[in-house]
């Protein structure tokens, strides 16, 4: 997405909320879409000091809840660890790589999604899934941090 449809989705979500526009939010938001590496609060004010050295930690904090408030991002729990954001609003999974800490998206095809929901109870209706792999991957295979992709096949 270039900056200017950035910039344009950023001012529909955050109208769309009642929230106006501001240069904090639109630096948080660019920060975690120009890496898409599922980074950290911390991270992410240590990538938005660089553009503007006077944002402090509790406004990074408060334009990140403001961002996943508006559906703009999604936050990304793991056991023991600082919460991470993730820009990818598509239904997908992720894997967490033990040794590196890296974060990696795994595409679900539709075929995988509804093999998954079919294995809830008939009275219950998911509204989003949250799948996490966790793991090594290995040092021989190159790997696209961007996105993986996972479908279900019949065996």
């Amino acid at each position: 997405m270039d900056r200017q449809a950035t910039t344009d989705t950023l001012n529909r979500k955050l109208a769309q909320a009642g929230l106006r526009f501001t240069r904090q939010r639109e630096v948080v938001y660019n920060a975690i879409l120009s890496k898409r590496d599922h980074p950290t609060a911390e991270e992410v004010f240590a990538r938005v000091k660089l553009d503007m050295s006077t944002i402090s930690l509790a406004t990074v904090y408060n334009c990140l809840e403001t961002l996943v408030q508006c559906d703009l991002v999604k936050q990304v729990h793991l056991e023991r660890e600082s919460t991470r954001y993730c820009p990818n609003l598509s239904d997908h999974a992720h894997f967490h790589d033990n040794k590196t800490g890296e974060i990696f998206d795994i595409q679900l095809d539709l075929e995988a999604l509804q093999k998954l929901s079919s294995l809830l109870p008939e009275n219950f209706e998911p509204s989003s899934i949250d799948i996490t792999f966790r793991g090594k991957t290995t040092e021989n295979e190159p790997i696209n941090s961007e996105t993986t992709s996972i479908s279900l096949q019949k065996h």
